[in-house]
């Protein structure tokens, strides 16, 4: 048997380049095509704005920017995947900014403890909208749409109608900071940011070759090596790019730590375990994965408890950068959100995304906002560009769909 699967294994690494090239654009069209999308998206806005949008402090702001949606995606991707949808989650975000900064402000709470309070009341908000959609059999759309008016009220509650700001240094640092620099104080680039670039360049190539020979060694199907090569020479670029704009500028935001820590979780979940394997079992087919000894009402209790603590998160990030709470805080972040995971190739139906894919969706939503906003077009001009490309994200997932 081993034969056979060397034998195997060596037919896919002789494999013609053009043949393997093919077969990877054939596999990966919708996330190519999303690169694609995005890096159309930024030539646009250089173009358009002079330069402006291209500069290291805007790139940085960018990524600054777009980590509160990219927090939002970790938990409406299992949502989402699971064959369900979240319209909540703007209203929780906003409720749960509230919340830490009533127990900062006008409890006199020590910020950590008042972050451990609010993460708690997130997983209280998961286990709530779960207990409905799990074990009651309310479909997901009827309970978020509920919980996404009732929220907003809470959040006028706890906010009694005014603006809450102006928060400790320690937690705003979270939204605003930035981490320092270790020996070169007037070095043109940022050294601890670099550092940390440099480890994630060599983390990644070291996953990619143990993945390849845990495959080779299974006879499971692999990348030619000249494929292979191109591939980690292209990412090395993305990784080494991002951190060389974050070390142009002040370095590597903390929040921005922040997503990558959480991304890094959910890709465990969502490759590593079974609780993650039972999701896309759940929203390919929820009969089929009853009937294969999955308990889908535990694993739908545990979705949406995983969405609201991380809904918490994204909104102790956002509290932070903004240095305040508002009644209309988190407002379109739930469209901003699933329009995120769609574009990022989540499937409307369930049982289709990855979290990475996500993430670049949530950076081609915040690209969108911070190029528009640069142009200073109109707020109602803004609102009618993402609807729209919300409306074609949805309608190229329905054509995929019904093509295969």
């Amino acid at each position: 048997m081993a034969d056979k699967r060397t034998i195997k294994t060596k037919h896919l690494e002789e494999k013609s380049f053009t043949a393997a090239l093919a077969d990877i654009i054939k596999n990966n069209m919708r996330q190519y095509t999303m690169i694609i999308a995005l890096l159309l998206i930024w030539s646009i806005f250089t173009l358009l704005t002079k330069g402006v949008f291209i500069r290291p402090r805007n790139l940085s702001n960018l990524f600054l920017q777009m980590c509160t949606i990219g927090l939002l995606t970790g938990g409406m991707l299992l949502v989402m995947v699971s064959g369900n949808i979240d319209l909540s989650v703007g209203s929780v975000c906003g409720t749960l900014g509230a919340i830490v900064a009533y127990l900062m402000t006008r409890a006199g709470l020590h910020p950590i403890i008042a972050i451990l309070i609010t993460i708690g009341c997130g997983t209280l908000v998961g286990c709530w909208q779960g207990f409905w959609v799990a074990y009651r059999g309310v479909p997901a759309f009827i309970v978020t749409l509920a919980s996404q008016i009732a929220f907003r009220g809470l959040t006028l509650l706890v906010t009694n109608g005014a603006t809450i700001g102006e928060f400790d240094p320690g937690f705003k640092i979270i939204g605003q900071g930035y981490i320092p620099r270790l020996f070169f104080k007037d070095a043109p680039l940022h050294d601890l940011t670099m550092l940390l670039t440099l480890i994630a360049m060599v983390a990644f190539v070291f996953i990619e070759v143990r993945r390849r020979r845990k495959r080779i060694a299974k006879g499971f199907a692999v990348l030619p090596k000249s494929m292979q090569l191109i591939k980690l020479i292209l990412i090395l670029a993305a990784i080494g790019g991002v951190g060389t704009v974050l070390g142009s500028y002040m370095g590597a935001p903390y929040a921005i730590l922040i997503l990558l820590a959480v991304v890094g979780v959910f890709w465990v979940i969502t490759t590593r375990t079974p609780f993650g394997r039972h999701v896309y079992a759940i929203g390919g087919n929820r009969e089929a994965a009853r009937l294969s000894g999955i308990n889908v009402k535990k694993e739908m209790m545990k979705i949406f408890i995983i969405a609201g603590t991380v809904s918490a998160v994204a909104s102790i990030v956002f509290t932070a950068r903004i240095n305040a709470a508002t009644t209309s805080a988190g407002m379109l972040f739930e469209s901003d959100t699933i329009a995120a995971c769609i574009i990022g190739g989540t499937s409307t139906s369930g049982g289709v995304g990855s979290v990475f894919g996500a993430i670049i969706g949530a950076l081609v939503m915040a690209s969108l906002d911070n190029g528009m906003s640069l142009m200073n077009l109109p707020i109602m001009i803004q609102y009618m560009v993402k609807g729209l490309i919300l409306l074609v994200a949805v309608w190229i997932d329905i054509a995929n769909r019904t093509k295969k």
